[in-house]
């Protein structure tokens, strides 16, 4: 099958995010979690394929690496544009790898000119002139200024992906104003134009309301690249003719015990522990130091279950969820680093509440959400998931979605949350969604 459009994500959350948003513009989409193989075939009956990788953070060699195979298995599927999706708060450090992943796959497309934009305005994203805003606070006075691994500490994307680019390869980044991006499609692509002739490579677009992005997209249709949020995938599916369609977003029954795992440090997942745990959830906190000093996560969470199930705990396994969270306050985070290092207290975490979420499923857990991008990912590849169907929306950026090869066979319904996403509620609120769905 001849795909539509192929998409790399650079985190597991965003590849859900934008699978979700393609299909509510009408897409059929399936995501792919991990490189695939070059053997593999494309999944029948589907526009878009999204591709998520754990290359946010990963040594920039290997984020290209793996980046680069996933293109040629998209090409090769005969999707005619590249979606490399990025985080809205456009997440990386000085050295990428938003930069050195886009200059690869213009050298693998030979895109001329590339438009940039992480805006996603239905989540409070927004560009202007050039510098991206999280709700009214430029990024850079955002709690995004405190993230553990990525801080971005300055507003102004076009310095910010300017530094990340390769010197030798004398590649710039122009702007797409916001009187430009008002003019329409025609006008966009007319400035976009006048930026490839002046010796631009990358573009970044403003955008403050949705009908930018479907500006921009329109604008973009004949282009082999883009990078951006999930945001400008609301005006893609248009380009060849779809429209949103209910039925594409149907998943099969849910059932089984419910679970959240959290690692995310982010406002946003701390409000949303501190309101699960307000409203009476069963919930249990893993210490990075603790850790590091033996301590057995899973031996924990089996004993909290076991509890329940005999009735010592009066909250019912069946129906109330249970959460297990590494989530802390920045001061407790900076503690944790400056005693283990970043790298080690990021990765005893991530282990853990993979190795939990692993112990979840085994209890009979069917339904699970995670918090956080690496979380996210390093709990998706401990349960092998490979592919998995996008259902219905939760919260702006945030579906179900099913993995029907999952526990046994059995399937396995989750939602690969941001940090950043979702309403204070959103832990409890998330299972009524697929109850109802």
């Amino acid at each position: 099958m001849t795909l539509k459009l192929g998409c790399i994500a650079d985190d597991f959350t965003g590849a859900t995010d934008l699978a979700n948003m393609l299909v509510r513009a009408g897409m059929r989409v399936v995501q792919i979690n991990g490189v695939p193989a070059p053997q593999d075939p494309a999944p029948d009956g589907i526009d878009a394929v999204v591709v998520a990788l754990k290359s946010r953070t990963a040594p920039v060699a290997e984020a290209v690496a793996q980046s680069l195979d996933s293109a040629r298995w998209l090409r090769r599927h005969g999707a005619p544009m590249l979606y490399f999706k990025v985080c809205s708060t456009f997440d990386s450090t000085p050295a990428g790898n938003i930069g050195p992943v886009a200059e690869a796959l213009v050298d693998l497309t030979g895109a001329a000119i590339v438009p940039v934009t992480p805006a996603f305005p239905e989540n409070g994203r927004t560009v202007y002139r050039g510098h991206l805003f999280v709700g009214e606070q430029l990024l850079s006075d955002s709690p995004m200024r405190q993230h553990p691994l990525t801080p971005m500490t300055d507003a102004n994307l076009v310095r910010v992906l300017q530094a990340q680019l390769d010197p030798a390869r004398a590649r710039r980044v122009g702007r797409v104003d916001q009187r430009e991006v008002a003019g329409g499609p025609a006008r966009i692509r007319e400035r976009l134009d006048d930026l490839r002739r002046a010796g631009m490579t990358f573009a970044i677009v403003d955008a403050i309301e949705d009908d930018h992005l479907r500006a921009l997209a329109a604008a973009a249709a004949d282009l082999p690249l883009v990078v951006a949020g999930s945001g400008l995938a609301i005006g893609l599916p248009a380009n060849h003719g779809l429209a949103p369609d209910p039925v594409s977003a149907r998943l099969p029954p849910a059932g089984g015990r419910a679970a959240v795992v959290s690692g995310s440090c982010s406002a946003a997942t701390r409000a949303q522990v501190a309101d699960f745990i307000g409203r009476g959830g069963l919930a249990l906190r893993l210490d990075p130091l603790g850790l590091a000093a033996g301590d057995d996560p899973v031996a924990k969470v089996s004993a909290a279950l076991t509890a329940v199930a005999t009735g010592r705990d009066p909250r019912e396994a069946g129906s109330a969820p249970i959460l297990v969270y590494a989530t802390a306050e920045p001061d407790e985070v900076a503690n944790a680093q400056a005693v283990l290092g970043r790298e080690r207290a990021g990765s005893l975490v991530e282990h853990a509440l993979a190795e939990v979420a692993a112990a979840l499923v085994a209890a009979g857990v069917r339904r699970l959400v995670v918090a956080g991008g690496e979380t996210s990912g390093a709990c998706v590849q401990r349960l092998g998931l490979r592919q998995l169907r996008i259902g219905p929306q939760i919260d702006p950026g945030v579906p179900w979605c099913h993995a029907p090869e999952a526990a046994g066979g059995d399937g396995l319904h989750v939602a690969l949350k941001s940090g950043n996403f979702g309403g204070v509620d959103f832990f409890s609120r998330a299972f009524d969604v697929l109850s109802a769905g």
